[in-house]
């Protein structure tokens, strides 16, 4: 019998409201989610609906947020900033729609940067980045840099980025959104085989209906409320 799965993200009755004006927004509305070890999910939902909100509750990004959020069994809800900054260093990946690399870096530089931050040897940083970026097919493109590489180049490199520092829990909003089809299936599918290979969970939010159904598991938000299926 195979066991359980540690849960690495749980969130339990999440809200978030806006005020604009004498008018007040609820986006998220009592979400509840658990994501366990290994596990790819799909966050569906057409833009506007609050998947990037959701995505920054478990990124520890901004406050604003009631509700439990726990990430890898620890209870996030009344640490401070500098624990926060120390979660998301130690155990959350992020790839978003534009790959934010640092222009003055060349790929692998990229790819080495956050393990740096994180107290990594410059020799390990740059077996473990170019080990990833080769993986990820840009063996012969490390020494560029991002202006020399193509769109999906460029998001290769930010998917390397997001798992250089083996994160528990990767977050990924809209990662093919800026890529053409064929690219977006390409960059899919290798982010998704890394993900695996590491046993890493991801919470990955898109508007495509396919993409997602390659995934483990899909969770629709709409009006503010998460549902399975």
């Amino acid at each position: 019998m195979n066991e359980p799965k540690a849960a690495i993200a749980n969130l339990i009755d999440v809200r978030r409201s806006f005020v604009q004006g004498d008018v007040t927004i609820d986006v998220l509305r009592g979400v509840n989610l658990q994501i366990c070890e290994g596990e790819l999910v799909a966050l569906l939902g057409p833009s506007g609906t609050g998947k990037s909100t959701l995505l920054q509750a478990l990124g520890l990004l901004e406050g604003g947020f009631t509700g439990s959020i726990k990430i890898d069994g620890a209870e996030t809800r009344d640490l401070g900033p500098d624990a926060h900054t120390h979660i998301r260093r130690e155990k959350l990946g992020f790839v978003y729609q534009f790959h934010h690399l640092l222009p003055d870096f060349n790929a692998l530089e990229n790819v080495m940067l956050p393990q740096s931050i994180a107290g990594v040897g410059d020799d390990e940083a740059a077996a473990r980045a170019t080990s990833l970026l080769t993986a990820l097919g840009l063996g012969a493109r490390l020494e560029h840099r991002p202006a020399k590489l193509s769109g999906g180049e460029q998001q290769r490199v930010a998917v390397a980025r997001a798992l250089a520092n083996k994160p528990r829990l990767v977050l990924a909003d809209e990662p093919t959104g800026n890529l053409d089809e064929h690219t977006a299936n390409i960059v899919l599918s290798e982010f998704m085989g890394l993900v695996r290979e590491q046993g890493t969970a991801a919470l990955v939010a898109t508007h495509n209906e396919r993409l997602a159904a390659k995934m483990d598991r899909v969770v629709r938000l709409h009006d503010g409320i998460l549902t399975e299926g």
